[in-house]
């Protein structure tokens, strides 16, 4: 990978400088006209930027330092294949770029397109359920054949973060995970085969220098980033004050389209999307089509041929009356034991071990452990 420019390297410096002060600093950037005349006017800024506020002024007599880690961190990323994205660049996610508080630099591994015709994100509890990898599995397979031009983003965390990764790439679309420290490190650690296979599908996205600690308020702050450079979140699962619920709230601010599962009355991890949808604060959704004509993305090219030609996703491949009788059961009340199954349908045990098994090899039912059997669709 090629030196940084001179540009690039005065946007780091400023990046780390103005970290929580963002917004201060993109007007000091679009009044001097780049980041290499605040730089390099840093002593008398009044006089190219007279709006300039005092603490600004008074930060940017002290940047020496600052330049200093800039150039370390330019070193690291030009031997390990990092991409640096600035706002002035034309990869950097321009749906984030309509944010007050966007990042002035991003650091990128990866192949994907972030500025994809399509964006979303998906979010929720770290303690996700079998209910909320359904949800997931089904909502990616149908969204990336509604929309063959999509980018999923979501934050690589346990549960539902990992979930909609992982399908993703099981269905080839690409997916970005953002992060809450810096390119040198993974968390969680175990998470690194899938974050190795979504460089070439998707990639990694961050904010933050290397040595960065994966602290708390980096991942509130991790989510703005995931909830800005998306048409839409969705939330899959989330307890009554879930981090996903933060996410929803920001893209709220940002005047993004907020979606979320419904779930049982009484559930934990369904509490914050049943509230959510109660107050509306987010559209119900049940299936990627309502995604889909709630953004108003039918006019994608697969959506309308498969339209045109009548395609139809059924819900169950053609079973049986017996296997019927035991997917209806399940979809009354699932995960349930063999012997309540057997209760529930009349059926003989010997027939019903066969259908659950034909049932297992369609992908309509899975075996949990202490002989339950879960609805997959």
């Amino acid at each position: 990978m090629s030196a940084l420019s001179q540009e690039t390297l005065a946007a780091m410096t400023l990046a780390r400088m103005s970290y929580f002060h963002i917004p201060a600093m993109r007007e000091l950037y679009a009044e001097a006209g780049s980041f290499s005349a605040v730089i390099e006017n840093h002593n008398n800024i009044l006089d190219i930027a007279p709006t300039a506020s005092p603490r600004l002024v008074n930060s940017l007599k002290n940047i020496g330092k600052l330049q200093e880690r800039a150039a370390e961190e330019a070193e690291y990323v030009a031997s390990h294949g990092i991409q640096v994205l600035t706002i002035a660049d034309e990869s950097y996610p321009k749906r984030l770029l309509e944010c007050a508080d966007a990042p002035l630099v991003l650091f990128y591994c990866g192949n994907g397109n972030l500025n994809m015709k399509r964006v979303v994100n998906i979010v929720g509890t770290r303690h996700a359920t079998q209910y909320a990898d359904d949800c997931i599995r089904n909502l990616v397979e149908q969204i990336g054949t509604l929309c063959p031009e999509l980018l999923i983003v979501s934050g690589l965390a346990y549960g539902v973060d990992i979930m909609a990764h992982r399908h993703s790439l099981e269905n080839d679309i690409p997916t970005v995970g953002v992060l809450a420290h810096g390119l040198d490190n993974l968390y969680p650690p175990r998470h690194r085969e899938t974050a190795n296979m979504m460089v070439n599908n998707g990639g990694l996205l961050t904010e933050h220098f290397t040595n960065t600690n994966a602290d708390k308020v980096n991942f509130v702050r991790r989510n703005r980033i995931v909830a800005g450079m998306s048409d839409a979140t969705i939330l899959v699962e989330s307890a009554a004050h879930g981090g996903g619920l933060i996410t929803c709230s920001m893209a709220k601010s940002y005047s993004r389209d907020v979606f979320a599962f419904p779930g049982r009355v009484g559930d934990k991890y369904s509490e914050g999307c049943n509230n959510l949808i109660r107050d509306n604060g987010a559209m119900l959704v049940t299936s990627a089509e309502d995604i889909v004509k709630a953004m108003g993305w039918d006019d994608d090219a697969r959506l309308a041929t498969a339209r045109q030609k009548g395609i139809e996703r059924n819900l169950f491949p053609e079973l049986s009356e017996e296997a019927k009788a035991i997917v209806d059961a399940l979809s009354k009340e699932n995960d349930q034991q063999l012997n309540v199954l057997i209760a529930n349908t009349g059926m003989a045990v010997g027939t019903m071990q066969a259908k659950l098994f034909e049932l297992e090899m369609q992908g309509v039912v899975k075996p949990l452990a202490g002989s339950v059997y879960h609805l997959m669709k």
